[in-house]
């Protein structure tokens, strides 16, 4: 359970940095130009969004462990192993769990058979003690 829960979890990190990657890619023009305007407020307003997202960007950047921005085509080739990983455990683990509600009934069939033969045996002790007080 633990891998396909690491598995998500890379893959969502994963998707997160292709999205900046992305978003860099799409706002870097209007970033530079908003450099060149000498960060102008004018400048700024007219494109927030644009610069907030190049802004969000570079800060994921530079919170990457080593440093280095992935390849686009690497993180892809990373989803697609980390997918089959995970469907790879989760068969294993459905097959796990087949098993284990197949012990339980099993478990079950077995303690409802004692409790009978239990009951059966009980019935049988006073039908002997009813014989033998006639």
């Amino acid at each position: 359970m633990k891998t396909i829960k690491d598995a998500e979890e890379k893959m969502a990190a994963n998707k997160v940095i292709k999205t900046h990657i992305i978003n860099y890619a799409k706002t870097r023009e209007t970033y530079i130009t908003y450099r060149k305007s000498g960060y102008s407020k004018k400048f700024f307003e007219a494109h927030r969004d644009e610069i907030t997202l190049h802004k969000a960007a570079k800060e994921a950047f530079s919170k990457l462990p080593d440093g280095k921005i992935p390849k686009v085509k690497d993180l892809n080739e990373e989803f697609v192993r980390l997918l089959s990983e995970k469907k790879a455990a989760y068969s294993e683990y459905k097959k796990i769990k087949k098993e284990m509600r197949d012990y339980q009934i099993a478990k079950q069939n077995v303690e409802s058979f004692y409790a009978a033969q239990q009951s059966w045996d009980i019935e049988e002790d006073m039908k002997k003690k009813r014989q033998q007080e006639r």
